[in-house]
Protein backbone atom coordinates (compact mmCIF):
# COMPACT_ATOMS: atom_id res chain seq x y z
CA UNK A 1 0.00 0.00 0.00
CA UNK A 2 1.16 3.52 -0.71
CA UNK A 3 1.40 6.10 2.03
CA UNK A 4 -1.68 7.79 0.57
CA UNK A 5 -3.81 4.66 0.91
CA UNK A 6 -6.53 3.54 -1.49
CA UNK A 7 -8.91 5.87 -3.34
CA UNK A 8 -11.68 7.06 -1.07
CA UNK A 9 -14.33 5.78 -3.49
CA UNK A 10 -13.20 2.20 -2.92
CA UNK A 11 -13.50 2.63 0.82
CA UNK A 12 -17.05 3.90 0.30
CA UNK A 13 -17.85 0.83 -1.80
CA UNK A 14 -16.91 -1.38 1.16
CA UNK A 15 -18.95 0.79 3.52
CA UNK A 16 -22.07 0.63 1.36
CA UNK A 17 -22.26 -3.13 1.71
CA UNK A 18 -21.85 -2.89 5.45
CA UNK A 19 -24.68 -0.36 5.54
CA UNK A 20 -27.10 -2.71 3.78
CA UNK A 21 -26.53 -5.49 6.26
CA UNK A 22 -27.28 -3.27 9.20
CA UNK A 23 -30.21 -1.59 7.44
CA UNK A 24 -31.81 -5.01 7.12
CA UNK A 25 -31.20 -6.06 10.72
CA UNK A 26 -32.33 -2.71 12.11
CA UNK A 27 -35.42 -2.52 9.90
CA UNK A 28 -36.51 -5.89 11.29
CA UNK A 29 -36.04 -4.49 14.77
CA UNK A 30 -38.06 -1.36 14.05
CA UNK A 31 -40.92 -3.26 12.40
CA UNK A 32 -40.88 -6.16 14.85
CA UNK A 33 -44.44 -5.39 15.96
CA UNK A 34 -45.79 -5.59 12.39
CA UNK A 35 -43.65 -8.64 11.53
CA UNK A 36 -44.89 -10.43 14.63
CA UNK A 37 -48.50 -9.88 13.62
CA UNK A 38 -47.76 -11.07 10.06
CA UNK A 39 -45.91 -14.31 10.78
CA UNK A 40 -46.54 -15.38 14.39
CA UNK A 41 -50.14 -16.06 15.44
CA UNK A 42 -50.77 -15.63 19.15
CA UNK A 43 -53.78 -14.54 21.19
CA UNK A 44 -51.76 -12.05 23.22
CA UNK A 45 -50.15 -9.09 21.36
CA UNK A 46 -47.25 -9.16 23.83
CA UNK A 47 -46.56 -12.80 22.97
CA UNK A 48 -46.59 -12.02 19.23
CA UNK A 49 -44.00 -9.33 19.84
CA UNK A 50 -41.87 -11.70 21.92
CA UNK A 51 -41.99 -14.33 19.15
CA UNK A 52 -40.95 -11.74 16.60
CA UNK A 53 -38.06 -10.57 18.79
CA UNK A 54 -37.03 -14.17 19.41
CA UNK A 55 -36.71 -14.75 15.66
CA UNK A 56 -34.79 -11.48 15.40
CA UNK A 57 -32.41 -13.01 17.92
CA UNK A 58 -32.17 -16.29 15.98
CA UNK A 59 -30.16 -14.49 13.31
CA UNK A 60 -27.37 -13.96 15.81
CA UNK A 61 -26.73 -17.69 16.30
CA UNK A 62 -25.13 -18.04 12.87
CA UNK A 63 -22.92 -14.97 13.20
CA UNK A 64 -19.99 -16.85 14.78
CA UNK A 65 -20.20 -19.46 12.01
CA UNK A 66 -20.07 -16.75 9.37
CA UNK A 67 -17.20 -15.09 11.24
CA UNK A 68 -15.14 -18.29 11.21
CA UNK A 69 -15.90 -19.24 7.60
CA UNK A 70 -15.79 -15.84 5.89
CA UNK A 71 -13.30 -14.29 8.31
CA UNK A 72 -10.86 -17.13 7.68
CA UNK A 73 -11.43 -16.73 3.95
CA UNK A 74 -10.46 -13.08 4.32
CA UNK A 75 -7.17 -14.09 5.97
CA UNK A 76 -6.41 -16.97 3.59
CA UNK A 77 -7.34 -15.83 0.09
CA UNK A 78 -8.04 -12.11 0.52
CA UNK A 79 -10.50 -9.56 1.86
CA UNK A 80 -12.23 -9.02 -1.49
CA UNK A 81 -13.69 -12.55 -2.01
CA UNK A 82 -15.05 -12.55 1.54
CA UNK A 83 -16.68 -9.15 1.00
CA UNK A 84 -18.34 -10.26 -2.26
CA UNK A 85 -19.75 -13.52 -0.85
CA UNK A 86 -21.04 -11.93 2.35
CA UNK A 87 -22.83 -9.24 0.37
CA UNK A 88 -24.47 -11.71 -2.02
CA UNK A 89 -25.83 -13.66 0.95
CA UNK A 90 -27.10 -10.46 2.56
CA UNK A 91 -28.97 -9.55 -0.60
CA UNK A 92 -30.62 -12.97 -0.78
CA UNK A 93 -31.65 -12.75 2.87
CA UNK A 94 -33.21 -9.30 2.69
CA UNK A 95 -35.15 -10.09 -0.51
CA UNK A 96 -36.32 -13.41 0.88
CA UNK A 97 -37.80 -11.88 4.02
CA UNK A 98 -39.49 -9.06 2.11
CA UNK A 99 -41.20 -11.52 -0.25
CA UNK A 100 -42.21 -14.24 2.23
CA UNK A 101 -46.04 -14.64 2.31
CA UNK A 102 -47.86 -14.22 5.61
CA UNK A 103 -48.90 -16.97 8.03
CA UNK A 104 -52.48 -16.45 6.91
CA UNK A 105 -51.44 -17.32 3.33
CA UNK A 106 -49.09 -20.31 3.69
CA UNK A 107 -49.36 -21.33 7.34
CA UNK A 108 -46.38 -22.70 9.28
CA UNK A 109 -44.11 -22.38 6.23
CA UNK A 110 -44.12 -18.60 6.70
CA UNK A 111 -42.37 -18.43 10.11
CA UNK A 112 -40.01 -21.24 9.04
CA UNK A 113 -38.93 -19.23 6.00
CA UNK A 114 -38.46 -16.14 8.14
CA UNK A 115 -36.21 -18.11 10.50
CA UNK A 116 -34.16 -19.40 7.55
CA UNK A 117 -33.62 -15.92 6.14
CA UNK A 118 -32.62 -14.55 9.57
CA UNK A 119 -30.09 -17.38 9.96
CA UNK A 120 -28.68 -16.65 6.50
CA UNK A 121 -28.50 -12.93 7.21
CA UNK A 122 -26.71 -13.60 10.48
CA UNK A 123 -24.14 -15.80 8.71
CA UNK A 124 -23.48 -13.07 6.15
CA UNK A 125 -23.14 -10.29 8.70
CA UNK A 126 -20.91 -12.43 10.89
CA UNK A 127 -18.47 -12.66 8.00
CA UNK A 128 -18.83 -9.03 6.98
CA UNK A 129 -17.39 -7.09 9.90
CA UNK A 130 -13.93 -8.66 10.11
CA UNK A 131 -12.92 -8.43 6.42
CA UNK A 132 -14.54 -4.99 6.09
CA UNK A 133 -12.75 -3.47 9.06
CA UNK A 134 -9.46 -5.12 8.07
CA UNK A 135 -9.90 -3.67 4.58
CA UNK A 136 -10.56 -0.20 5.99
CA UNK A 137 -7.47 -0.31 8.18
CA UNK A 138 -5.22 -1.60 5.42
CA UNK A 139 -6.55 0.98 2.96
CA UNK A 140 -5.65 3.86 5.26
CA UNK A 141 -2.43 5.80 5.77
CA UNK A 142 -1.08 4.98 9.28
CA UNK A 143 -2.03 8.37 10.73
CA UNK A 144 -5.61 8.13 9.42
CA UNK A 145 -6.56 4.59 10.43
CA UNK A 146 -9.02 5.82 13.02
CA UNK A 147 -10.82 7.98 10.46
CA UNK A 148 -10.95 5.26 7.79
CA UNK A 149 -12.00 2.46 10.14
CA UNK A 150 -14.62 4.72 11.73
CA UNK A 151 -16.58 4.49 8.48
CA UNK A 152 -17.55 1.02 9.69
CA UNK A 153 -19.56 2.64 12.48
CA UNK A 154 -20.57 5.61 10.30
CA UNK A 155 -22.21 3.40 7.70
CA UNK A 156 -23.98 1.39 10.38
CA UNK A 157 -25.46 4.59 11.77
CA UNK A 158 -26.22 5.85 8.27
CA UNK A 159 -28.23 2.65 7.85
CA UNK A 160 -29.98 3.43 11.14
CA UNK A 161 -30.76 6.94 9.89
CA UNK A 162 -32.12 5.63 6.60
CA UNK A 163 -34.22 2.97 8.34
CA UNK A 164 -35.64 5.65 10.62
CA UNK A 165 -36.47 8.00 7.75
CA UNK A 166 -38.11 5.19 5.78
CA UNK A 167 -40.08 4.06 8.83
CA UNK A 168 -41.13 7.60 9.70
CA UNK A 169 -42.27 8.27 6.12
CA UNK A 170 -44.23 5.02 5.88
CA UNK A 171 -45.83 5.56 9.30
CA UNK A 172 -47.00 9.03 8.23
CA UNK A 173 -48.27 8.18 4.76
CA UNK A 174 -49.80 4.77 5.41
CA UNK A 175 -52.59 3.77 7.73
CA UNK A 176 -51.90 1.31 10.55
CA UNK A 177 -53.54 -1.42 8.46
CA UNK A 178 -51.45 -0.61 5.38
CA UNK A 179 -48.28 -0.50 7.45
CA UNK A 180 -49.19 -3.93 8.77
CA UNK A 181 -50.18 -5.41 5.39
CA UNK A 182 -47.34 -4.25 3.17
CA UNK A 183 -45.65 -1.11 4.53
CA UNK A 184 -42.89 -2.98 6.37
CA UNK A 185 -42.15 -4.96 3.20
CA UNK A 186 -41.57 -1.72 1.29
CA UNK A 187 -38.94 -0.76 3.86
CA UNK A 188 -36.96 -3.95 3.17
CA UNK A 189 -37.28 -3.63 -0.62
CA UNK A 190 -35.96 -0.06 -0.51
CA UNK A 191 -32.79 -1.38 1.12
CA UNK A 192 -32.55 -4.20 -1.42
CA UNK A 193 -32.55 -1.70 -4.30
CA UNK A 194 -28.83 -0.99 -3.85
CA UNK A 195 -27.77 -4.66 -4.16
CA UNK A 196 -26.70 -4.69 -7.84
CA UNK A 197 -24.78 -1.41 -7.55
CA UNK A 198 -22.78 -2.40 -4.49
CA UNK A 199 -22.06 -5.86 -5.88
CA UNK A 200 -20.52 -4.30 -9.00
CA UNK A 201 -18.51 -1.87 -6.86
CA UNK A 202 -17.13 -4.64 -4.65
CA UNK A 203 -16.08 -6.69 -7.67
CA UNK A 204 -13.94 -3.73 -8.76
CA UNK A 205 -12.19 -3.25 -5.40
CA UNK A 206 -8.42 -3.40 -5.14
CA UNK A 207 -7.23 -6.17 -2.81
CA UNK A 208 -5.47 -4.89 0.32
CA UNK A 209 -4.30 -8.20 1.79
CA UNK A 210 -0.82 -9.35 0.79
CA UNK A 211 -1.40 -12.99 -0.10
CA UNK A 212 2.19 -13.57 -1.18
CA UNK A 213 3.44 -13.94 2.37
CA UNK A 214 6.67 -15.80 3.09
CA UNK A 215 5.70 -19.51 2.96
CA UNK A 216 8.55 -20.30 5.33
CA UNK A 217 7.20 -17.98 8.02
CA UNK A 218 5.67 -19.73 11.04
CA UNK A 219 1.86 -19.54 11.28
CA UNK A 220 0.45 -16.79 13.45
CA UNK A 221 -1.32 -18.14 16.52
CA UNK A 222 -4.27 -16.67 18.37
CA UNK A 223 -3.12 -17.69 21.86
CA UNK A 224 -0.83 -14.68 22.49
CA UNK A 225 -3.77 -12.41 21.65
CA UNK A 226 -6.37 -14.04 23.91
CA UNK A 227 -6.21 -11.26 26.53
CA UNK A 228 -6.90 -8.69 23.80
CA UNK A 229 -9.75 -10.84 22.48
CA UNK A 230 -11.28 -11.14 25.96
CA UNK A 231 -11.17 -7.37 26.56
CA UNK A 232 -12.59 -6.78 23.10
CA UNK A 233 -15.39 -9.25 23.80
CA UNK A 234 -16.38 -7.36 26.95
CA UNK A 235 -16.23 -3.93 25.33
CA UNK A 236 -18.04 -4.86 22.13
CA UNK A 237 -20.59 -6.78 24.20
CA UNK A 238 -21.38 -3.72 26.31
CA UNK A 239 -21.53 -1.51 23.23
CA UNK A 240 -23.84 -4.01 21.57
CA UNK A 241 -26.26 -3.78 24.48
CA UNK A 242 -26.15 0.02 24.13
CA UNK A 243 -26.73 -0.12 20.36
CA UNK A 244 -29.62 -2.56 20.53
CA UNK A 245 -31.18 -0.74 23.45
CA UNK A 246 -31.15 2.42 21.32
CA UNK A 247 -32.50 0.41 18.39
CA UNK A 248 -35.31 -0.82 20.62
CA UNK A 249 -36.45 2.71 21.47
CA UNK A 250 -38.89 2.77 18.54
CA UNK A 251 -40.67 -0.34 19.80
CA UNK A 252 -40.26 0.75 23.45
CA UNK A 253 -41.95 4.07 22.70
CA UNK A 254 -44.96 2.38 21.10
CA UNK A 255 -45.43 -0.52 23.51
CA UNK A 256 -44.33 0.92 26.87
CA UNK A 257 -44.77 4.69 26.57
CA UNK A 258 -47.84 4.65 24.26
CA UNK A 259 -46.21 7.03 21.79
CA UNK A 260 -47.47 6.88 18.19
CA UNK A 261 -45.42 5.10 15.51
CA UNK A 262 -44.63 8.24 13.52
CA UNK A 263 -43.18 9.98 16.61
CA UNK A 264 -41.38 6.81 17.71
CA UNK A 265 -39.50 6.65 14.42
CA UNK A 266 -38.07 10.11 15.06
CA UNK A 267 -36.01 8.44 17.80
CA UNK A 268 -34.49 6.20 15.14
CA UNK A 269 -33.63 9.23 13.03
CA UNK A 270 -31.99 10.91 16.03
CA UNK A 271 -30.03 7.77 16.85
CA UNK A 272 -28.80 7.24 13.31
CA UNK A 273 -28.20 10.93 12.72
CA UNK A 274 -26.03 11.26 15.81
CA UNK A 275 -23.84 8.38 14.75
CA UNK A 276 -23.67 9.48 11.12
CA UNK A 277 -22.53 12.96 12.12
CA UNK A 278 -20.12 12.08 14.92
CA UNK A 279 -18.70 8.58 14.27
CA UNK A 280 -16.08 9.91 11.88
CA UNK A 281 -15.34 12.80 14.23
CA UNK A 282 -14.66 10.19 16.89
CA UNK A 283 -12.35 8.29 14.54
CA UNK A 284 -10.49 11.49 13.66
CA UNK A 285 -10.11 12.42 17.32
CA UNK A 286 -8.72 8.94 18.05
CA UNK A 287 -6.03 9.57 15.42
CA UNK A 288 -5.18 12.87 17.05
CA UNK A 289 -5.38 12.05 20.77
CA UNK A 290 -5.37 8.25 20.98
CA UNK A 291 -8.00 5.49 20.97
CA UNK A 292 -8.53 5.18 24.72
CA UNK A 293 -9.46 8.78 25.69
CA UNK A 294 -12.06 8.94 22.92
CA UNK A 295 -13.77 5.74 24.09
CA UNK A 296 -13.42 6.28 27.86
CA UNK A 297 -14.67 9.86 28.32
CA UNK A 298 -18.05 9.36 26.52
CA UNK A 299 -18.58 6.08 28.40
CA UNK A 300 -18.25 7.90 31.72
CA UNK A 301 -20.85 10.39 30.48
CA UNK A 302 -23.15 7.54 29.50
CA UNK A 303 -22.89 5.91 32.94
CA UNK A 304 -23.70 9.17 34.74
CA UNK A 305 -26.64 10.10 32.51
CA UNK A 306 -28.53 6.88 31.72
CA UNK A 307 -30.74 6.61 34.82
CA UNK A 308 -31.66 10.34 34.94
CA UNK A 309 -32.39 10.28 31.19
CA UNK A 310 -34.74 7.29 31.39
CA UNK A 311 -36.42 8.74 34.47
CA UNK A 312 -37.05 11.90 32.42
CA UNK A 313 -38.49 9.87 29.54
CA UNK A 314 -40.72 7.65 31.67
CA UNK A 315 -41.92 10.21 34.22
CA UNK A 316 -42.00 13.20 31.89
CA UNK A 317 -44.57 11.58 29.68
CA UNK A 318 -43.95 14.01 26.81
CA UNK A 319 -42.64 13.58 23.31
CA UNK A 320 -39.89 16.13 24.00
CA UNK A 321 -38.70 14.20 27.05
CA UNK A 322 -38.53 10.94 25.10
CA UNK A 323 -36.74 12.36 22.07
CA UNK A 324 -34.37 14.45 24.22
CA UNK A 325 -33.44 11.39 26.24
CA UNK A 326 -32.72 9.36 23.12
CA UNK A 327 -30.55 12.19 21.77
CA UNK A 328 -28.39 12.31 24.91
CA UNK A 329 -27.69 8.57 24.97
CA UNK A 330 -27.19 8.39 21.19
CA UNK A 331 -24.59 11.17 21.34
CA UNK A 332 -22.47 9.31 23.89
CA UNK A 333 -22.83 6.11 21.86
CA UNK A 334 -21.69 7.87 18.70
CA UNK A 335 -18.37 8.79 20.32
CA UNK A 336 -17.47 5.73 22.37
CA UNK A 337 -17.81 3.00 19.74
CA UNK A 338 -15.60 3.68 16.67
CA UNK A 339 -12.20 3.73 18.45
CA UNK A 340 -12.81 0.23 19.85
CA UNK A 341 -12.94 -1.48 16.44
CA UNK A 342 -9.90 0.53 15.34
CA UNK A 343 -7.88 -0.43 18.42
CA UNK A 344 -8.72 -4.14 18.21
CA UNK A 345 -8.04 -4.36 14.48
CA UNK A 346 -4.82 -2.37 14.81
CA UNK A 347 -3.52 -4.62 17.58
CA UNK A 348 -3.97 -7.84 15.58
CA UNK A 349 -1.38 -9.04 13.03
CA UNK A 350 -2.46 -8.95 9.39
CA UNK A 351 -2.70 -12.74 9.12
CA UNK A 352 -5.22 -12.85 12.00
CA UNK A 353 -6.96 -9.54 11.47
CA UNK A 354 -10.01 -10.62 9.48
CA UNK A 355 -10.97 -13.75 11.42
CA UNK A 356 -9.78 -12.45 14.81
CA UNK A 357 -11.96 -9.35 14.77
CA UNK A 358 -14.80 -11.21 13.04
CA UNK A 359 -14.96 -13.92 15.71
CA UNK A 360 -14.70 -11.55 18.69
CA UNK A 361 -17.30 -9.23 17.20
CA UNK A 362 -19.65 -12.03 16.15
CA UNK A 363 -19.56 -13.77 19.54
CA UNK A 364 -20.26 -10.49 21.34
CA UNK A 365 -23.09 -9.62 18.97
CA UNK A 366 -24.53 -13.14 19.08
CA UNK A 367 -24.67 -13.29 22.87
CA UNK A 368 -25.83 -9.74 23.55
CA UNK A 369 -27.34 -8.44 20.32
CA UNK A 370 -29.72 -11.34 19.97
CA UNK A 371 -30.85 -11.22 23.58
CA UNK A 372 -30.93 -7.53 24.53
CA UNK A 373 -34.28 -6.50 23.09
CA UNK A 374 -35.99 -9.76 24.02
CA UNK A 375 -34.65 -9.51 27.59
CA UNK A 376 -35.74 -5.90 28.00
CA UNK A 377 -39.26 -6.65 26.77
CA UNK A 378 -39.52 -9.81 28.86
CA UNK A 379 -38.44 -8.00 32.05
CA UNK A 380 -40.85 -5.15 31.32
CA UNK A 381 -43.65 -7.68 30.85
CA UNK A 382 -42.76 -9.42 34.13
CA UNK A 383 -42.06 -6.37 36.30
CA UNK A 384 -44.15 -3.66 34.58
CA UNK A 385 -41.14 -1.40 35.21
CA UNK A 386 -40.47 0.84 32.20
CA UNK A 387 -37.14 1.94 33.72
CA UNK A 388 -35.75 -1.52 32.95
CA UNK A 389 -33.52 -0.39 30.03
CA UNK A 390 -31.67 1.98 32.40
CA UNK A 391 -31.19 -0.67 35.10
CA UNK A 392 -29.59 -2.92 32.47
CA UNK A 393 -27.53 -0.33 30.58
CA UNK A 394 -25.84 1.40 33.52
CA UNK A 395 -23.95 -1.53 35.14
CA UNK A 396 -23.16 -2.95 31.70
CA UNK A 397 -21.52 0.33 30.66
CA UNK A 398 -19.51 0.35 33.88
CA UNK A 399 -18.14 -3.10 33.07
CA UNK A 400 -17.18 -1.93 29.60
CA UNK A 401 -15.39 1.08 31.09
CA UNK A 402 -13.14 -1.18 33.18
CA UNK A 403 -12.17 -3.17 30.08
CA UNK A 404 -11.44 0.05 28.18
CA UNK A 405 -8.91 1.10 30.82
CA UNK A 406 -7.16 -2.29 30.43
CA UNK A 407 -7.10 -2.16 26.62
CA UNK A 408 -3.67 -1.29 25.13
CA UNK A 409 -3.26 2.02 23.32
CA UNK A 410 -2.48 1.44 19.63
CA UNK A 411 -2.74 4.88 18.02
CA UNK A 412 0.47 5.87 16.17
CA UNK A 413 0.26 9.37 17.69
CA UNK A 414 0.76 7.81 21.14
CA UNK A 415 3.52 5.49 19.98
CA UNK A 416 5.58 8.49 18.86
CA UNK A 417 5.62 10.02 22.35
Amino acid sequence: MSAKGLPFGQVLAVSAGNALGFYDFLTYSYFSKQIGETFFPAANPGNRLLLSLAVFGVGFFTRPIGAVVLGTMGDKIGRKPALIISFMLMGFGILGLALTPSYASIGIAAPLLVIFFRLLQGFALGGEVGPTTAYMLEAAPPNRRGLYASFQATTQDFATLCAGIVGFTLANYLTAGQLQDYGWRIAFLIGASIIPFVLIARRNLEETFAMAADPAAPPVKMRPHLRLAFLGLIIIGTQTILSYTLGYMTTFAQTSLNISANIAFIATIINGGSGFLFDSVSGWLSDKYGRKPVMIIPTIGLILSTIPVFFMMVQGGTTAAFLGGVAIIALFGAFNQPPVLVALTEALPSALRSRGLAIVYAVAISVFGGSTQFTIQLLINLTHNTMMPAWILTPVSALGLIAMFLLPETAPVKAKK
